[in-house]
């Protein structure tokens, strides 16, 4: 256990779980080597050769994917000789009038203006990281939005919830998907590679180092 002055002396060194709260020393690490929780194994730290520039480059990746996923048309719908094709943009502007008018904005904020806004700020805090050079200013506070903003990003979940209820409109009507669904589809695809190469530590020891 370390007392109350250990803990002051070597506060920037430390790490907590985020399941259960235990604190660790941290150490630098090689690219092939994992620091785990001791208490519960799970993963705090997982470096990994030219992360940063993997991050960006996948962030770049999603952007342009959302924006095809937004404004291409998403799915077709026809019966007994009718048919209608909407985008994600489109289908959202549908219900901005009146009482759904909050349920436009929902759509609107968690689908696409909450992922833009933390492609831009992982962007924005890793690139110079990416390049050598020092962090912008105000770095921590974008990738501390990024991080606060995950939660809510829902485009996953978006897709999820349409896939179920394809299943129930096709019985009813004749369903094409769009060239937006599949941009979706890799863009959880591509996602979940981001995920996996960010090392949150790593992040965060870079900015504070290169201050």
């Amino acid at each position: 256990m370390l007392d109350t002055r250990t803990l002051v002396l070597v506060r920037d060194q430390l790490i907590a779980c985020p399941q259960c709260d235990a604190l660790h020393l941290t150490e630098d690490l090689a690219d092939t080597e994992r620091a785990s929780c001791a208490r519960c194994g799970t993963l705090l730290i997982a470096p990994r050769a030219r992360s940063f520039l993997h991050v960006v480059a996948l962030a770049f990746t999603a952007m342009i994917l959302m924006v095809g996923a937004v404004f291409f048309p998403f799915l077709k719908i026809s019966a007994q000789g009718l048919s209608h094709d909407s985008s994600v943009f489109g289908a959202a502007l549908a219900f901005s009038d009146g009482l759904m008018a909050p349920l436009s904005l929902a759509v609107l904020l968690m689908i696409v203006a909450l992922p833009v806004l933390r492609f831009t700020a992982l962007i924005y805090t890793l690139w110079p990281l990416a390049n050598g050079r020092a962090p912008w200013p105000h770095a921590a506070t974008a990738f501390r939005l990024a991080e606060a903003t995950q939660p809510w990003s829902m485009a996953e979940i978006f897709v999820i919830g349409t896939a179920v209820a394809l299943v129930k409109v096709a019985g009813l009507a004749t369903v094409s998907l769009g060239p937006a669904f599949w941009a979706f589809c890799v863009l959880i695809i591509v996602v979940a590679l981001k995920n996996s190469f960010m090392s949150k530590w790593t992040i965060w020891n870079a900015i504070s180092q290169t201050r």
